[in-house]
């Protein structure tokens, strides 16, 4: 029982992290299982991709609701995204995955340069606010949007450049997930904020209801193959969909620049993470 109310807490955590950066919360998920728990890698990946369908579901009604999520580049972007997953699972054995790790954590590398920017962290580089256009992609697909940002008290509109660009790196994300069996809701968020210069409430709202949707066709995979274990998913998806709602609701009454700070190290620990795991070292 104890261990129960561990995971829930746990879950909890990792799903409010999860809505507040959309990254799913697997990112956390799958190493507590693993090292705290002591749980097969395996069941611990399953109760992972659950835990993203219930932090993409808990923070999609706020999300959904208010704006933030814009679903016409979502589920555009995810056709790419599929498409790259399904040529990564096929030619998953042609490449060494210690290669691929130390290429992937060099595309995010630079991209976490670039978020670092933004960001203002770096005084010495002076950064002047982007006036964004909208690509004739955009301008087709309507993919222009707004939402009212509460901590601002204003109406925020934006505009959508880049689709090629985005598509690309959401391709790449697919391609990611497919040859290292890696989550790619950095790459999503990155595609959106880097690329498509979305803001980054809107990115991460964008990503978790993306995520989501990929989640849901992984999970089924995982539930024929008997790793999706209901005593361990139980918990976990119960804390995540708690801690998903609760991160909603502080992503939408706080500042953009601090969402975007609340980013970058766990940005920074995937770059190192997958580095490392490229020379073997972890």
């Amino acid at each position: 029982m104890t261990d129960i109310i561990y995971l829930i807490i746990l879950s909890c955590f990792a799903g409010f992290i999860g809505s507040l950066i959309g990254l799913g919360g697997g990112l956390i998920i799958t190493p507590v299982l693993t090292i705290l728990f002591d749980i097969d890698i395996k069941y611990a990946i399953g109760a992972s991709i659950v835990a993203v369908i219930a932090t993409s579901s808990g923070a999609a009604v706020a999300f959904v609701k208010d704006g933030l999520s814009n679903m016409k580049i979502g589920l555009f972007l995810e056709i790419f995204t599929t498409i790259g997953g399904v040529i990564g699972a096929i030619v998953s054995g042609i490449f060494s995955s210690k290669y691929l790790y130390i290429f992937f954590s060099l595309i995010l590398a630079n991209a976490f340069y670039g978020m670092l920017k933004k960001s203002g962290i770096i005084k010495k580089i002076n950064v002047k606010d982007e006036k964004v256009e909208n690509d004739k992609y955009s301008e087709k697909l309507g993919f222009a949007s707004h939402y009212y940002d509460k901590a601002e008290n204003k109406n925020i509109e934006y505009n959508v450049t880049n689709v090629p660009q985005g598509s690309l790196v959401m391709f790449g994300a697919g391609l990611a997930s497919g040859l290292l069996g890696i989550g790619s809701g950095t790459f999503k968020v990155i595609a959106l904020d880097n690329y498509m210069k979305l803001p980054i409430k809107a990115s991460t709202a964008t990503s978790n209801f993306m995520m989501g949707v990929t989640a849901c066709a992984s999970a089924l995979i995982y539930f024929f193959n008997g790793t999706i274990d209901p005593y361990i998913v139980g918990p976990v998806a119960l804390g995540s969909l708690i801690g998903s709602r609760s991160g909603a609701i502080v992503m939408q009454n706080i500042n953009a620049k601090y969402t975007r700070l609340i980013f970058l190290p766990i940005l920074l620990f995937t770059v190192i993470n997958m580095f490392l795991k490229g020379l073997g070292v972890i």
